[in-house]
């Protein structure tokens, strides 16, 4: 049984993992984001309960699954339920080549312009990975890290 839990940074490759995973495993995949924010609406957050409830019907539903995102609050609830964990951590400057070369994610974006608006924000926020004390930085994803106890990867 795959229960698979894919995090990191943006642009650390979560996206491309977890679709390659899914497809090859046959199993269906949740990108966190599709959950966390309000549909058509950039950078507008859901309630926490609201994201967690979506998040635990996912897992009740889905005997296997790959699950992928930065939400370390979303993570920590569904790394009870996973089987293998991995952590991608290729470096900031690999996430923002990533995010350069980042195609259009229909599934976030009405239109690739409207991707495109996002892109220097989203580069500055790539850059600060490591020094946010908060649930997208390196210090809260390192400690879901080490604190799993089964089969997990850190993929550098």
């Amino acid at each position: 049984m795959y229960r698979i839990l894919i995090f990191g940074n943006s642009g650390s490759g979560k996206s491309t993992l977890s679709h390659k995973l899914g497809q090859s495993l046959a199993i269906p995949v949740l990108d966190l984001d599709t959950i966390a924010w309000e549909h058509n609406q950039i950078a507008v957050r859901r309630s926490h309960e609201d994201t967690a409830n979506d998040l635990r019907q996912f897992i009740k539903n889905n005997t296997e699954w790959v699950i992928e995102g930065c939400y370390s609050t979303l993570i920590e609830i569904a790394i009870e339920f996973a089987t293998e964990i991995y952590f991608l951590n290729p470096g900031i400057d690999r996430c923002l080549e990533n995010n350069r070369n980042r195609p259009w994610e229909s599934h976030k974006f009405q239109s690739p312009e409207e991707q495109a608006q996002s892109f220097e924000f989203l580069q500055n926020w790539i850059q600060q990975y490591e020094s946010r004390d908060d649930e997208f930085g390196y210090s809260s994803h390192w400690a879901l890290f080490e604190e799993f106890k089964g089969k997990k990867h850190e993929i550098t």
